[in-house]
């Protein structure tokens, strides 16, 4: 899921015209997607058993170390929610490109109960 605002892509690259900031809260609004594309295929939040892992990709200039501040937007929200059923594995990679130059794209597997 690529990082959208009121349906519009969020772009930009970290380090160049965007911040550690705003790149937090882009990876926080893939969360928001990814939850209400889990609600859809579920019907039900609560079906989630647990958030298994997360893989995060920043689009961000080359020597760019700060990937996993930046993925915190989307695991610190997983964390609110779930509260120990959202901890998971992670990988939080830096990329010079995403699709449409989205800021932020974020890849998830979870367990479902039943």
């Amino acid at each position: 899921m690529i990082s959208t605002r009121d349906g519009q892509v969020i772009t930009g690259t970290v380090g160049a015209d965007k911040t550690v900031e705003e790149g937090y809260e882009a990876a926080r609004c893939c969360a928001l997607l990814e939850l209400a594309s889990i609600k859809q295929a579920l019907g039900s939040l609560d079906k989630v058993e647990r958030i298994i892992s997360v893989n995060g990709y920043v689009n961000s200039v080359p020597g760019f170390s700060d990937s996993p501040q930046v993925i915190n937007g989307a695991s610190d929200l997983f964390a609110k929610i779930y509260g120990d059923r959202g901890l998971h594995s992670r990988a939080a990679i830096g990329v010079t490109g995403l699709p449409r130059n989205a800021l932020v794209e974020i890849q998830m597997v979870l367990g479902v109960k039943g």
